[in-house]
């Protein structure tokens, strides 16, 4: 079992993993050695999460959902089987974390207090009088 929250954990059967070639440059070890990691985990199906969970889930994926509801993640930075599948897993781990936190409530809109009202009033018509005596008297005073 794999913890994510206290209350959220994760079967080792419901990750899929499949070795593959990595890309780019690094000689011989790029060319012969399968050292990618495909990490494959079905978000929409897993027993373990949550329905609220798993919706946040498959928002915070993104381009790394496919259309069945499979988040799949890639990770070939380092040059060791293991350390990728580490990668890879952790990668998964702290998106089910991120999708684990509630969302934050919604604001209420509340109306300005009556002594609010009255010091903004009270200030504009400050500032209008200061506007009002700049102006200039038509017999020239």
């Amino acid at each position: 079992m794999i913890q994510i929250t206290h209350r959220i954990s994760l079967d080792e059967k419901e990750i899929e993993e499949s070795f593959v070639r990595s890309s780019g440059p690094g000689g011989q070890n790029v060319n012969k050695v399968e050292t990618a990691v495909q990490l494959r985990f079905d978000a929409r199906r897993s027993p373990s999460l949550p329905d609220d969970v798993s919706v946040r889930l498959q928002t915070l994926a993104g381009s790394r959902l496919t259309s069945e509801g499979v988040i799949v993640i890639i990770a070939q930075t380092h040059r060791s089987q293991e350390r990728n599948r580490a990668d890879a897993l952790n990668r998964l781990v702290e998106m089910i974390r991120e999708a684990a936190k509630p969302p934050p409530p919604k604001r209420k809109p509340t109306k300005p207090t009556k002594g609010s009202k009255e010091r903004r009033l009270e200030s504009k018509t400050r500032r209008s009088e200061i506007k009002s005596g700049r102006t200039m008297r038509p017999n020239g005073d």
